[in-house]
């Protein structure tokens, strides 16, 4: 599995493409489409021109809470926050092959997401996010050591946990330090695409 995921950003559907766009002639391998507050007609194209674009570049494409929609279009999985579908109807609806991802931001979110199970956790926020309306609580790094910590004492496998929210390229040390598995970024790549080949290498 990918250590570095995109969650795409922009107001509208032509920055959204933009934004994925120049992820992927960078070097990105997985993308996270996520277009909140858009009509569900724009969101739908936005999808279908995402998925496109990750076949075009052998990239993975992945549908934020619409698993309806990750059907439709056939994409490689979908992301689910705690009020979204259930791991398991996600599951029935898309079938074994495909991703499942599911939000935390607490230890009991961490052990409920490996028992439903999801293929991966994204856990945060580390810092704060303009791009996430109703923010849960902010983590920082000493939560995650805090997860981690609870997870070991009670003899669990870590699960694939990516970091998540306000995350840059300063923290990925830090983070795998700590445990984490990889990091899911949005503001520093949308702004500095460039700045993923930075990410891949310290992920490596």
């Amino acid at each position: 599995m990918e250590k570095l995921q995109y969650i795409s950003q922009g107001f509208t559907i032509e920055d959204q493409e933009l934004n994925i766009r120049k992820a992927l002639d960078n070097g990105v391998k997985w993308i996270q489409v996520r277009f909140k507050n858009a009509p569900e007609n724009e969101f739908i194209r936005l999808c279908e021109i995402s998925k496109k674009l990750c076949s075009d570049h052998q990239t993975v494409c992945i549908i934020n809470d619409h698993v309806q929609i990750a059907k439709e279009i056939d994409a490689d999985g979908v992301h689910l926050g705690l009020k979204d579908t259930s791991i398991d109807i996600a599951r029935h609806i898309l079938g074994e092959n495909k991703i499942i991802g599911g939000t935390a931001n607490t230890i009991s979110d961490v052990l409920q997401r490996m028992t439903e199970p999801c293929d991966y956790i994204g856990l945060g926020p580390l810092r704060f996010t303009s791009t996430k309306e109703q923010l849960s609580p902010i983590l920082g790094f000493e939560g995650y050591e805090k997860i981690i910590w609870e997870l070991k004492e009670k003899s669990l496998e870590i699960p694939k946990i990516f970091a998540i929210g306000g995350v840059v390229l300063e923290d990925i040390k830090q983070l795998q330090g700590i445990g984490i598995y990889g990091v899911a970024v949005s503001g520093q790549i949308t702004n500095q695409p460039s700045v993923i080949n930075q990410f891949k290498t310290i992920l490596q």
